[in-house]
Order: structure tokens, then C-alpha cells, then sequence
């Protein structure tokens, strides 16, 4: 078997375990979404601020504990498993602090609501929407980060079935919420608040038994307890607070522009939203090669395999664009049905069809950035894809975003459809850039090596 079919065949068994647990983690998200709007367009549109604030605040600090996948992946690759421990103890600090800006920033979310000016109604209900997240916090960051362990030691399976059991878990208690069933108060779209929380607790507790079971013993993750080595988190932090601020770049951008549409009105939002959601889901794929790419990629730079982890970038990205080809096409030809599922409301139906198009137009930056960033965290390159993820949302992507919104320099206003088009051509510059970087450091293994060390 050659070199690029056995690497494809291993990325595919890494990420097809991590594209269900994405996607059903996803589809916890598109289940509020679905639940809160049947209930009224008011409810979706605070479901839809609210995750704006929650999910940037989480991924920006949750980058810092990241840090773990690439470090263990090349402990593994280098045969020092042992070692493991010692790191995700240190990691668990990082995690612990996350946990508290979390919770900080989501709870002053309704200054940045009032300052735009958003929809009063939909930010009522965003608010009591992030107050029941922020109970399931710190469950959500210790889940994420003995998952990060699994995932560097190359077992991806338990994510995908802890998922699916906690998207079982989650409608009844979404229902139960929202509507006031089975005893529990009435509480609208914010219930899905309180039964995320609960559903996070559940997703830390069966991942804490996982990682507790004699497969994990030889990681030494339990062995002892260690107060913070301040070394020891500086190494983590500076690998890993370039990928939480990579991420951020991203998503903080796109819950820029929903808080800046939620201005248009509440109809607007709602339709902006399923757009949104829509692209999360067929995003998942990806960002699990993306994933697979950093641990198999991490495993051959430890193991000193470095043609090996060259070939699998290469086949990585060469599986994102056909993915991405195909995504493109199912959203086209489908938006209308898909918008429809959301939706009964013909002004909001209307927005999300059009939007949808859009989406359709940009998985190909979209999805081949992703997978580039991923392999080059498994070099443990994650300056460089910050500064181009600066460069391309912030001083390309938004600015463009914004004046063909609003109608800056002379410009007919686009509204809601401009704003998405700016961004694409942001995501378009990050996916030219980071692709090149990735192109340029695989065949520097003198780079690599000087890397791998730090």
C-alpha cells in the first residue's frame, strides 16, 4: 500500500469517530436552535446572540488547554507515555483559569448587546440563556480537556460516543425547559441554557471515567498531585495561547457581525443564524480532519518520521477540497428544504435561503484552512497561523465586511449579505496564507526538529 493511501486510511479512522462527535456536538447547538425557534422568532434570535458571546469566550480560552493535543501527540509518536501525566496536570491549571474568564465574560455579556443596540426581546432572553451555560462551565472545560488527552493518544472514539449519548440527553431536557414539561419551570428559549449545563456535567463525568480505565494507566494521569510548575505553564501557554487567539480571531469576527445584524431586527438575526448553524455543521467535518491532522502529524514529528508527517498533510488537505466540492453542492441544492426545517416564517425562511448560497460559495476557504492550521499545530507551529488569522479576519475580513454592510465608501448597503461577503473574502486571504505556510514548513525539517523541542 503506498505511503499516501495508508496515511489516508488513518487520518480517515482518527477523524471518522471525530466528524460524529462534531457533528452531534454541533447538533446539540442546532437543537436549540430548532426547539428555541419553533417557539417564536424572539427565542431563536437570543439562542443565537447568546452563543455569540458563549462560544467565542470558550474557544478562546479553551486554545490555551488545546495545547495538550500536539504536546501528548508527539510523547506518544516519541514513545514517552509516561511523560503524559506530568503535562494534562499542569494543562488542568490552565483549564481551572479558563474556567473563570469563561464564566467572567459571558456574565457582562449584556453591556456589548446594549452598545449595538440589539433587538431588546431576543437580548432578554440571552442573557438568562448564558446564565444557565455559565453552571456548566467548568464540567464543559474539564470534558474538553481529558478529551484533548484521549485525542493525542490517538483514541477518538469516546468523544463520538459520549456525544451521542449527551444528544439523547439533550432534547428531553431542552423540551422540559423550554416548555415547562415534566415539572420543570417554563423558561423559553433560555431553558436550553440550564439543560446544556446539565448535559456538560454528564459529558465530564463519562469522560473522567474513560480516562480512568487501565488503557490510560500507562499516561500516569492520576499518579499524584502537582501544584503549578510555572515553567511548565509558560510552555503550554506559549503553544497554547496562539491557538485559542487563532480561534478566537475566527469566531470572535463572525459574533461581531451576528451582534452588529442584530440591528436589522429579530427577523434578520433569526435568518443570519440559520445560515450559521448550517455552516457549523458542515464545518464539523473538517475541523475533524483538521484534528486528525494535528495528532497524526504530531505522532510522525515524534517518532522523527518527518517525510511521513509531510505526506499526511498533504493527503489531509487534498481530502478537504473534495470534501469541500461536495458540502458545497448538498447546501446549494438543498436550501431551500434546509432553511424550511428551521423555519415557518416566510421573512426568515427568505434571509436564510439567500445566505445559504453564500455558504455554499466559500467550504472550499473555508474548509482547507481549517485542515491547514490543524497540521501545522502537529508541528506545534501555532504563531505564524495567528498572525495571518489577525491579518485576514480583523484587517481584511471585517473592515470589507462592514462597509459592504453598511454602505461605506459610496456603496449600495448590502445589509446582512455584505457583511457574509466580506468575510469570505477574509477566510479566503487565511486559507491562501496558511496553506502556503503549511507548503513551506513540511519540507523544512530543520525547522520542524528546531520546533518539536520547544
Amino acid at each position: 500500500m503506498s505511503p499516501r493511501r495508508t496515511e489516508l486510511r488513518a487520518l480517515g479512522a482518527l477523524a471518522l469517530p471525530l466528524m460524529g462527535a462534531q457533528v452531534l456536538q454541533m447538533g446539540m447547538g442546532a437543537l436549540d436552535a430548532i426547539m428555541s425557534g419553533r417557539r417564536s422568532p424572539e427565542d431563536l434570535a437570543g439562542i443565537i446572540l447568546g452563543g455569540n458571546v458563549f462560544w467565542p469566550a470558550l474557544i478562546l480560552l479553551t486554545g490555551v488547554v488545546l495545547s495538550a493535543t500536539p504536546v501528548i501527540a508527539q510523547l506518544h509518536g516519541a514513545g514517552r507515555i509516561g511523560e503524559v501525566g506530568a503535562v494534562v496536570r499542569q494543562a488542568a491549571w490552565l483549564a481551572l483559569g479558563a474556567t473563570v474568564g469563561v464564566i467572567l465574560l459571558v456574565q457582562n455579556a449584556e453591556i456589548a448587546y446594549r452598545v449595538v443596540g440589539a433587538d431588546p426581546a431576543a437580548v432578554a432572553i440571552a442573557t438568562r440563556y448564558l446564565d444557565g451555560l455559565s453552571l456548566g462551565a467548568p464540567g464543559l472545560m474539564g470534558y474538553f480537556l481529558l478529551r484533548y488527552v484521549c485525542e493525542g493518544l490517538g483514541r477518538t472514539r469516546p468523544a463520538l460516543v459520549i456525544a451521542a449519548c449527551a444528544l439523547v440527553l439533550k432534547a428531553p431536557l431542552n423540551y422540559a425547559f423550554i416548555y415547562g414539561a415534566f415539572g420543570a419551570p417554563e423558561l423559553g428559549g433560555a431553558g436550553c441554557g440550564i439543560a446544556s449545563a446539565i448535559v456538560q456535567w454528564f459529558e465530564f463525568a463519562a469522560m473522567l471515567y474513560v480516562v480512568t480505565r487501565p488503557d490510560f494507566h500507562a499516561a500516569r494521569l492520576f499518579e499524584r498531585f502537582a501544584w503549578p510548575d510555572p515553567r511548565e505553564l509558560a510552555r503550554l501557554a506559549r503553544l497554547g495561547l496562539p491557538i485559542g487567539l487563532t480561534q478566537f480571531f475566527e469566531v470572535g469576527v463572525f459574533s461581531l457581525v451576528a451582534v452588529l445584524v442584530g440591528g436589522f431586527g429579530a427577523k434578520v438575526i433569526a435568518g443570519h443564524g440559520i445560515a450559521g448553524n448550517l455552516n457549523g455543521v458542515t464545518f464539523m467535518i473538517p475541523l475533524a480532519f483538521g484534528v486528525a491532522s494535528t495528532i497524526r502529524v504530531g505522532f510522525h514529528v515524534g517518532a522523527g518520521s518527518l517525510e511521513r508527517a509531510r505526506t499526511t498533510a498533504e493527503v489531509a488537505m487534498a481530502a478537504s477540497v473534495v470534501y469541500a466540492f461536495v458540502a458545497g453542492a448538498l447546501l446549494f441544492g438543498a436550501r431551500h428544504e434546509l432553511a424550511w426545517i428551521y423555519t415557518r416564517d416566510p421573512d426568515v425562511w427568505a434571509v436564510g435561503v439567500d445566505l445559504i448560497v453564500i455558504v455554499a460559495a466559500y467550504q472550499l476557504v473555508d474548509d482547507t484552512q481549517v485542515v491547514a492550521i490543524g497540521a501545522l499545530r502537529g508541528y506545534k507551529d501555532t504563531r505564524t497561523p495567528m498572525w495571518i488569522a489577525l491579518a485576514g479576519y480583523w484587517i481584511v475580513g471585517f473592515p470589507l465586511a462592514a462597509a459592504l454592510g453598511y454602505g461605506w465608501l459610496a456603496l449600495e448597503p448590502l445589509g446582512v449579505y455584505g457583511f457574509w461577503g466580506g468575510l469570505t473574502a477574509g477566510l479566503g486571504f487565511v486559507a491562501l496564507l496558511v496553506s502556503w505556510r503549511l507548503s513551506r514548513l513540511s519540507r523544512n525539517f530543520a525547522r520542524v526538529t528546531a520546533l518539536s523541542l520547544h
